[in-house]
């Protein structure tokens, strides 16, 4: 129940994540949560290192989730989760080295911890089969 209830929550931060970054960083988000990932005439250097670390792993994730379907609805959701999760982890991870909020910080920890075991239940569930 608790790794519902943290995926719940994971999913409701990631969501609600894309729009602030996509506004600090200067981009547009078009009401889509899909911002682009510069201002005009914003350089890289400009932007906070948190930032930076959020576009990356946002980039990683979505790289990685762009996975050959197999057809095998169970098999392409536990592919295409893990890399989601490995994002999550990689969020809470730059939250926890550039922010300030104690709330948000025990969040961030407990996501990391949820996080991980899935991804561990997935992995092993995959190369089960």
């Amino acid at each position: 129940m608790r790794s519902i209830i943290m995926a719940g929550l994971t999913t409701a931060a990631l969501g609600l994540a894309g729009p602030a970054i996509a506004q600090q960083a200067g981009g547009h988000d078009h009401g889509n949560g899909h911002g682009h990932g510069h201002g005009h005439g914003q350089a890289d250097a400009a932007l906070a290192e948190s930032t930076r670390a959020y576009m990356d792993a946002n980039a990683r994730m979505h790289a990685a989730m762009d996975i050959e379907f197999t057809g095998d609805a169970d098999v392409d959701f536990m592919r295409g989760m893990i890399p989601h999760h490995v994002a999550a982890v990689e969020m809470a991870e730059v939250v926890l080295a550039h922010g300030s909020d104690p709330e948000v910080r025990a969040l961030a920890e407990a996501i990391i911890a949820a996080q991980r075991e899935e991804i561990a239940f997935m992995e092993a569930w995959l190369e089960e089969r």
